[in-house]
């Protein structure tokens, strides 16, 4: 079984909006969290400030850890054809911005940024990791 070990944030503004990055692997897209994985060695919250700043342009002071997240996709539910089951844990933590002006990511696994309106988000397509995130946040019930 292959381990992916992952650090994303939710980001909220003044005005109720969340940061979300759009994920488009392949045939494969939706919203998600602002995030990704680790390298090897990389300390989580560093992890997240680096993630973030990649697909959004935006520095981040990333605060309290809200959870873990931890789910093992079977071999044949995978989007890679590796032939084995992945188990994903996801470190979800609150962040903040702290500089910067929205952009694109370039030959990233993200191809824009957006900030969405809570109550828009019932109409995108988004991956299941949004409203998890969301719920460790106090932001859904």
């Amino acid at each position: 079984m292959e381990m992916r070990v992952a650090a994303y944030a939710v980001i909220t503004d003044d005005d109720g909006r969340i940061l979300l990055a759009h994920w488009n692997e392949g045939r494969h897209s939706a919203w998600t969290l602002p995030g990704g994985g680790l390298e090897a060695g990389e300390d989580p919250e560093h992890a997240a400030r680096r993630e973030i700043l990649e697909e959004t342009g935006y520095r981040a002071a990333v605060g309290a850890l809200l959870g873990i997240h931890s789910r093992v996709i079977p071999a044949n539910r995978r989007i890679a054809e590796s032939g084995e089951a992945l188990h994903t844990l996801r470190i979800v933590y609150r962040a903040r911005i702290l500089s910067g002006t929205l952009r694109d990511e370039v030959d990233g696994s993200t191809d824009t940024a957006a900030w969405f309106r809570l109550d828009e988000l019932p109409g995108l397509r988004q991956v299941k990791l949004v409203e998890i995130g969301m719920r460790m946040a106090g932001l859904r019930g």
